[in-house]
């Protein structure tokens, strides 16, 4: 890999490491040439601005997502009935996967999903929602199949719910499973935690 190369790669571990950690707005683009030893040139040079840095930070991780997720919708969408749990557990594959490509891949993507809402990042939510809009609108249906009965403003509200509660378990993973491990005596693990939360999310989602 050129020194060019390198570089990028550099200022987007390093901004994503910062954001993830104090969010998008409270990280500065000097904190981040600063701490990946670089000068902002070389950031404007690769990226051009800052909102452009994050959409490319939170994109190494949509991308190995979507696409896991579509293959698991083809396989959705192939079944005569449909519940919640079958759609939350389409999830679970391509999360799972994003901690074989990164570390803690599932908790470190939700915990920088989460941020683009709690920022106020309406840049990141557009970016998302253009390249990857067919993905999630087929997401979106499949959740409209296994409720036929919410309504669209429902849905939306819940669905927001679920992401929060994702968020904050994904981000707090660690200390979970580590205080799960020590009560419970077991050797838990994210695919467990993961066990755990889809039954609690369905019935969140089919509440009447």
């Amino acid at each position: 890999m050129g020194a060019t190369l390198l570089t990028k790669q550099k200022i987007i571990e390093v901004a994503e490491s910062l954001f993830a950690e104090k969010g998008f707005k409270d990280t500065s683009l000097r904190a981040i040439t600063s701490q990946a030893n670089v000068n902002l040139a070389s950031v404007n040079y690769h990226f051009g601005d800052k909102k452009t840095l994050i959409r490319a930070v939170l994109n190494r991780y949509l991308e190995k997502f979507m696409r896991e997720l579509d293959s698991e919708l083809n396989e959705l969408e192939l079944r005569e009935a449909l519940s919640m749990r079958d759609v939350f557990y389409a999830l679970k594959s391509p999360l799972i996967k994003l901690d074989h490509e990164f570390d803690r891949g599932s908790s470190r993507f939700l915990l920088l999903v989460g941020r683009g809402y709690s920022d106020v990042q309406g840049h990141l939510r557009w970016f998302i929602t253009t390249r990857y809009g067919d993905v999630l609108q087929r997401f979106y249906c499949a959740v409209q199949t296994a409720n036929p009965n919410l309504d669209k403003q429902t849905l939306f509200w819940r669905l927001h719910f679920t992401l929060g509660t994702c968020v904050f378990t994904m981000a707090s993973s660690e200390a979970l499973l580590d205080i799960a491990n020590s009560e419970f005596e077991g050797s838990s693990d994210v695919e467990e935690m993961f066990e755990q939360i889809v039954p609690f999310l369905a019935s969140g989602m089919c509440a009447q």
